[in-house]
C-alpha cells in the first residue's frame, strides 16, 4: 500500500446560478450553455479532476441543498460557481454559509465574441454574467467567504490553468482535513520552532496529530516476516546503485535487511492506522536499531508526509504538497537549510538533512549506501544519496505564531552541483533563492520561518497562494519582487490584521 493520492477518485462540482424570472426557454439555454462551459473545464489537461455539472440552481433552497450535498460527498474536493444570468445574491447567503468545501468563483460567459449584429434584449437577458457575477462577488465579500476568483472564457488555456491551480490547492485542503499524523516520540528537546498547537491545527486545517510510543513501532518492525524482507531487498537491489558492502553475503548486508524491515514495519503501522504523515526523532528511538532513513525516503516518494525531530507541521506540509502535485513531474520532500556557499554574486544554499530527503526530487538513479550518523547512539543507518534535479522549486515553512499559523514561501532555483561531494552521504539539493541570498535570508529570519521546510519541485507559488487563501492562513512570500522594507511592512500589517480578525 502507499499514500498515493489518486486524482481519478475525486471531482469538482460545477454550479450555475440563475432565477425563475426569465422563463423556461431562457433557463433551458442556461442549462445547455453551462454544461458546455463545464465540459470545457472537464476536458482540459490542466484541470486534474473531473468537473461534474450540476442542475442550475434558482432559489435559496436548491442552492443550500447543493452545498450540503457537496459537503457530504467525500469525492467532492471543491465547488465552482458561475452566475450565468443575474442570480440575486441574497439567495446564496444560506448556501455560502453552509458550504464547507473550497470555492472557486468563475467569472465567464458562454460566448467568446459578441455577435454584434444579432444582439437583442433576449440575448441580453440570457448573457448577464458580466453583472451577475459582480452581484455574487459582493455577497462573497460581505460574508467573508474564502474563495478564489478566476475571470475569462473557459476555453482560454490561461483560465484552464488557473482553475487547475485552484483545484490542486483544493486537493491540499482536502488532504489536511482527512490527514492523520503519527508522531513517534516527541519533539527534539529544547527546539522551539518545531513545537506548535496541535489542537489549533485540527481546528484550522482538520489534521489530527497524535503520539504513539516508539516501541509500538519497534514491535511492528520486529513482527515483519523474513520473506517480506527478502522481497523488499530484491526491490532495493534492482532500483538503486547499491554499495557492494550491502550486497547479499557482504559484511554490511544485515544493515540493509534491517533497513528493509524498518520500511515494511513502518508502512504496515501507518496503513493500519490510516496515517498519511508521521514524524520521528533521533532522541527517541527506543528498541529501533537504526534511525529510519531509507524507509522514510521511500515513504515520502510514495506520498507520505514526514517531519524530522518530531516536526509535525512540516510533515503536514510534505503530505499536502505531495497531494497538490499529484501527477506532475518532480516531488515533495522534507528539506532543511543546512549551510551556505557565500561567494559574492554566486551565493548558494546547500539543503539536506541527517538522512531524510525524498528521492522524488531527482530523476537520476540514487546510490544506496551506509554511513555513520554520528548522533543518536544507534547503528549506522542505510540511506539514499542523490542531488535534486536542477530547475524551479519552492521551499515553504510553517510556524506557530500563537494566534495563527504562518506559512513562509521562498521561490528558488535548484542548480547543478557546483563540485562533487563524495564525502556527503545524504540526499541533498543546492539552490539559488529569489531575489538574492541577502534579501531571502534576512526576510526568512525576520518572519520567524522554520529551518525545516517542504521543498516542492511539482507545484509553485500560485498553488500555495490558493491553499493559504482557502485554508485561511497567513502566507508571506519571498520572490523576485521582495524587498526587505516591503517585507517588514507586510509582517507589521499582517500582525494587526490577523489579531483583529480573531475577534475579542
Amino acid at each position: 500500500m502507499t499514500a498515493h493520492f489518486n486524482a481519478a477518485d475525486y471531482e469538482v462540482w460545477f454550479l450555475t446560478g440563475s432565477q425563475d424570472l426569465y422563463g423556461e426557454e431562457t433557463l433551458r439555454q442556461v442549462a445547455e450553455q453551462s454544461q458546455q462551459v463545464a465540459a470545457l473545464l472537464d476536458g482540459a489537461d490542466a484541470v486534474p479532476f473531473r468537473v461534474v455539472w450540476k442542475p442550475v440552481v434558482k432559489d435559496p433552497a436548491s442552492i443550500k441543498r447543493a452545498m450540503l450535498d457537496a459537503n457530504s460527498d467525500d469525492k467532492v474536493i471543491g465547488v465552482i460557481a458561475w452566475m450565468h444570468t443575474f442570480s440575486p445574491a441574497k439567495m446564496w447567503i444560506g448556501g455560502l454559509q453552509a458550504l464547507d468545501k473550497p470555492l472557486l468563483h468563475l467569472h465567464t460567459q458562454a460566448n467568446v465574441a459578441l455577435p454584434w449584429g444579432e444582439i437583442d434584449f433576449d440575448f441580453m437577458n440570457l448573457n448577464q454574467a458580466a453583472h451577475g457575477d459582480r452581484e455574487f462577488g459582493y455577497i462573497e465579500a460581505r460574508l467573508g467567504v474564502p474563495r478564489v476568483t478566476v475571470a475569462g472564457h473557459a476555453s482560454d488555456t490561461r483560465v484552464q490553468e488557473r482553475v487547475g491551480v485552484w483545484a490542486r490547492a483544493a486537493a491540499g485542503v482536502h488532504a489536511t482535513r482527512s490527514m492523520k499524523v503519527a508522531r513517534f516520540g516527541d519533539n527534539m528537546r529544547f527546539v522551539a520552532v518545531t513545537e506548535g498547537d496541535k489542537t489549533e491545527a485540527e481546528a484550522r486545517f482538520g489534521v489530527q496529530v497524535n503520539t504513539w510510543g516508539i516501541n509500538e513501532l519497534a514491535d511492528a518492525v520486529d513482527a515483519v516476516a523474513e520473506s517480506d524482507v527478502d522481497d523488499l531487498v530484491d526491490v532495493y537491489m534492482t532500483s538503486y546503485d547499491v554499495d557492494a558492502e550491502l550486497f547479499p553475503g557482504a559484511e554490511r548486508h544485515e544493515s540493509l535487511r534491517y533497513g528493509a524491515r524498518l520500511e515494511v514495519g513502518l508502512r504496515s503501522f501507518l496503513d493500519a492506522g490510516g496515517f498519511t504523515a508521521f514524524t520521528d526523532s533521533f532522541e527517541d528511538l527506543g528498541a529501533l536499531r537504526q534511525l529510519p532513513g531509507l524507509a522514510v525516503q521511500r515513504l515520502m516518494a510514495d506520498g507520505y508526509g514526514f517531519g524530522a525531530e518530531g516536526d509535525w507541521k512540516t510533515a503536514v506540509l510534505v503530505r499536502t504538497a505531495a497531494v497538490m502535485g499529484d501527477g506532475l513531474p518532480g516531488g515533495a520532500s522534507l528539506m532543511e537549510d543546512y549551510t551556505y556557499h557565500l561567494e559574492p554574486g554566486n551565493e548558494l544554499i546547500l539543503g539536506a538533512h541527517m538522512l531524510e530527503v525524498s528521492p522524488s526530487l531527482s530523476s537520476a538513479k540514487a546510490r544506496l549506501t551506509i554511513a555513520p550518523l554520528g548522533i543518536g547512539g544507534k547503528e549506522d543507518p542505510v540511506r539514499l544519496v542523490f542531488t535534486a534535479d536542477p530547475g524551479p522549486a519552492i521551499v515553504v515553512a510553517m510556524s506557530d505564531m500563537r494566534e495563527r499559523f504562518r506559512l513562509v514561501a521562498n521561490v528558488v532555483e535548484n542548480v547543478e552541483l557546483p563540485a562533487p561531494m563524495p564525502k556527503l552521504p545524504v540526499g541533498h539539493a543546492v539552490w539559488k533563492p529569489q531575489p538574492d541570498f541577502y534579501t531571502s535570508a534576512t526576510s526568512w529570519i525576520t518572519a520567524g520561518a522554520a529551518h525545516h521546510t517542504v521543498m516542492s519541485t511539482q507545484v509553485g507559488l500560485d498553488v500555495f497562494r490558493d491553499f493559504a487563501a482557502l485554508s485561511g492562513v497567513e502566507l508571506l512570500v519571498i520572490d523576485n519582487d521582495t524587498t526587505i522594507p516591503g517585507f517588514e511592512a507586510q509582517i507589521r500589517s499582517n500582525a494587526a490584521y490577523y489579531r483583529l480578525s480573531q475577534g475579542l
